[in-house]
């Protein structure tokens, strides 16, 4: 099985050396082809009015000075030749992509090209704490992994569908479990723009996150539910976001 690993936190983060060992786990025919820079936030986007810089930083390791996307379709199309991969693994991500996340995630979006591309595609991610925001516990990513994909593999992933893995922030002892979720929806009151000032006197701004006082419990079966109670989350997400019943609705209204 020839797996092709990306991610978007870029060619040197250390979750694309346990996304790495996640692939071997399952083949010895593995590639990296990464950003050359953190693309954390970039969505699905595509380089068009921008060349693409390509670099060999080992055997079987590429930077690409791109997007998740171009990276995927970079070496799926150029750099494997005409062997395409029979599976995408993107990340494993530093901090958990679930929510509304998987609309600004490049993680998620190396795992949609892929799936665009016509290949089983898995975005893994690995939840921190304030505690473990700057040491993640990748070996709960690295236990939980390979048997979560070997399981879904053998089951068959459907066509236009992206397997979304979280793994939560605890050591791989803790772990309560393995869940199929939903995806969920959080509150978004934690989202805020700090203004500062430049040495000149110039105004910038971020766009940041901060701790809620309390925040609220999250809907059970959904993918934040499933990371508090100290569970994987496994949520298939579809590729079509056509709103069956409110297009049926519509097109009786529009008649």
């Amino acid at each position: 099985m020839r797996i092709l690993c990306t991610n978007d936190d870029g060619i040197h983060a250390p979750g694309l050396k346990i996304v790495e060992e996640v692939a071997r786990a399952l083949s010895d025919d593995v590639w990296v082809v990464a950003p050359e820079l953190d693309q954390s936030g970039v969505s699905h986007s595509l380089s068009l009015n921008d060349p693409l810089r390509l670099r060999e930083v080992g055997p079987r390791h590429f930077a690409v000075r791109g997007t998740p996307t171009d990276c995927v379709i970079m070496g799926a199309r150029h750099i494997l030749g005409e062997t395409m991969p029979d599976l995408v693994l993107s990340g494993v991500n530093k901090g958990r992509n679930v929510a509304e996340d998987v609309v600004y995630s490049g993680t998620i979006a190396g795992a949609l090209e892929g799936t665009i591309l016509g290949i089983p595609s898995f975005a893994l991610s690995q939840e921190f704490s304030m505690e473990t925001r700057h040491a993640p516990l990748w070996e709960t990513a690295l236990k939980f992994g390979p048997p979560i994909l070997r399981k879904v593999i053998e089951a068959g992933v459907p066509k236009n569908t992206v397997i979304n893995v979280n793994f939560p922030a605890c050591s791989p002892d803790e772990v309560q479990g393995v869940r199929v979720t939903r995806q969920g929806k959080r509150n978004l009151g934690f989202l805020k723009v700090d203004q500062r000032r430049d040495g000149r006197g110039n105004p910038y701004f971020w766009i940041g996150f901060e701790r809620l006082a309390q925040a609220d419990a999250p809907a059970e079966g959904t993918d934040l539910w499933a990371l508090a109670a100290r569970c994987v989350s496994v949520t298939p997400l579809r590729l079509d976001r056509t709103d069956d019943e409110f297009s049926q609705a519509l097109a009786a209204t529009l008649k």
